[in-house]
């Protein structure tokens, strides 16, 4: 179905095809508050579908159109999900409605001010600073986020004021179809090149998305984006983490123990002594742009500087597993060598005379394939790295495609490809026993698969070495 349903008020039971997604599982949750009835699908139990079903809903893990409702109002599926799905292909061929994930934002949202945040890189943990800093200084907002803020242990929040806060996802070209009063906009890095083809493609979705910005709207834009002078807008702000030619940046940034205090010049506005709690001098520059915005709704500075304080970050985003002074544990969604970059170069900024190793998950074979390059060079920033066999997600195998593509390119001799089991393994036998015990070590797990599945049995093994 192309063109989006009405009637979102009126519906009575809706279904998930893939609920147990981050994007996905914000929705079902949304429904669910309203007391919609919510079941649905997905491949795999996780602690996200776990949570899902606690709360109420009912979710089935094996793709069969006996176990499906056929009374719902609504199917919703996520472009994840491939075409031949059986319980997909059923509802389609049934007559019941039938929209993606997408579709589902775009109703909501059309009657509300919306704040979305965009980027290849930064949008989550950005996102949800900004529901955060508007929750917690009393603003208020509704909030569809990509990831499980700590603060709150949800992906999703609901509120009397109609503002909402959302993940603006470049995946499937689903944020063109976002009404934005105010657009963050991180990064335009090549990545998705399955579904854009090109690096340029890619970046003109980005400037499209700019030009979806209501009148009068704002464009927060990180200074010196490529292109970025092509993004359209009414009005416009640049962000930086300390470019003084930017609009809004930080001064003065200060390092104290995995945390930083620092001072965020706006024009005609200083906010001096900001304290965030997560690691990664990105994190400052997240920071940066969610500031941005609640200025410019006029919050007040205190306000702003407490919930920031507050801000407990985002799982799997520079997470602190384990923090002690032997040994330093983060895990982390990082899947672009962008973000690897950011996370590597934030963990040894923060801990210098630790060891570094990375235990990394690649995620999907198209993108290991494009940027194989790019991982093998950033990965290098460590002093030993781990592959995981590559998650492969929505896709079928690639010839010639694996971790080995990586582990080959890469310049430095600490480096291997393991299973989970011989990773767990490896932990037990050799990591323990090689442990820097006068400076101490850095592990960090990465990646978008299902690696954040290992967290906790290493978290056992390593809490205590």
């Amino acid at each position: 179905m192309n063109a989006p349903f009405r009637g979102i008020d009126k519906l009575n039971e809706v279904y998930f095809i893939g609920i147990g997604g981050i994007g996905m599982s914000a929705i079902a949750r949304f429904f669910h508050a309203g007391g919609v009835k919510v079941s649905g699908y997905d491949k795999t139990p996780t602690v996200l579908t776990n949570e899902l079903e606690a709360s109420g809903i009912a979710v089935h893990y094996t793709a069969n159109v006996e176990l499906i409702p056929k009374k719902v109002d609504l199917v919703i599926y996520t472009p994840a999900i491939p075409a031949e799905q059986e319980e997909l292909v059923y509802y389609r061929q049934n007559g019941y409605k039938v929209v993606k994930r997408s579709d589902v934002l775009q109703i909501i949202t059309e009657s509300s001010f919306n704040i979305c945040i965009a980027g290849t890189h930064g949008k989550t943990t950005i996102t949800t600073m900004v529901g955060h800093l508007l929750r917690h200084s009393g603003f208020g907002c509704n909030a569809f986020l990509g990831g499980i803020a700590v603060n709150y242990g949800t992906n999703f929040w609901s509120s009397e004021k109609n503002i909402c806060v959302i993940e603006a996802d470049e995946y499937d070209r689903s944020f063109l179809k976002l009404s934005p009063d105010v657009a963050i906009i991180t990064a335009m890095d090549a990545d998705h090149l399955d579904i854009y083809g090109t690096a340029v493609a890619m970046e003109d979705a980005f400037i499209d998305f700019s030009k979806r910005v209501r009148s009068g709207g704002l464009v927060v834009k990180q200074f010196g984006l490529k292109r970025g002078k092509e993004l359209v807008a009414d009005n416009a702000l640049t962000y930086s983490l300390q470019n003084e030619s930017a609009d809004i940046y930080a001064a003065n940034i200060r390092m104290m123990n995995g945390s930083y205090e620092f001072d965020v010049m706006i024009k005609d506005n200083v906010l001096e002594n900001v304290k965030l709690n997560m690691g990664g001098m990105h994190n400052v520059e997240n920071a940066i742009a969610a500031i941005t915005v609640a200025s410019s709704l006029g919050i007040e500075n205190e306000k702003i500087k407490a919930a920031v304080e507050s801000f407990k970050g985002v799982k799997r985003r520079f997470e602190y597993v384990i923090k002690n002074d032997r040994l330093v544990f983060i895990d982390d969604y990082a899947h672009h060598p962008e973000e690897l970059r950011a996370l590597i170069n934030g963990a040894k900024t923060l801990f210098k005379q630790k060891k570094c190793t990375v235990i990394f998950q690649p995620h999907l074979y198209s993108r290991t394939r494009d940027l194989a390059d790019g991982f093998a060079e950033v990965l290098g920033l460590a002093d030993e790295v781990i592959l995981l066999p590559i998650y492969p997600a929505r896709e079928l195998p690639i010839e010639g495609v694996s971790s080995e593509m990586i582990l080959e390119k890469m310049n430095m001799e600490r480096k291997k490809v393991m299973t989970s089991e011989e990773l767990m393994k490896w932990m037990r036998s050799d990591f323990s026993k090689t442990l820097n015990k006068e400076f101490g070590e850095i592990i960090i797990t990465a990646g978008a698969g299902d690696i954040d599945m290992i967290v906790e049995p290493l978290k056992n093994e390593l809490k205590d070495i």
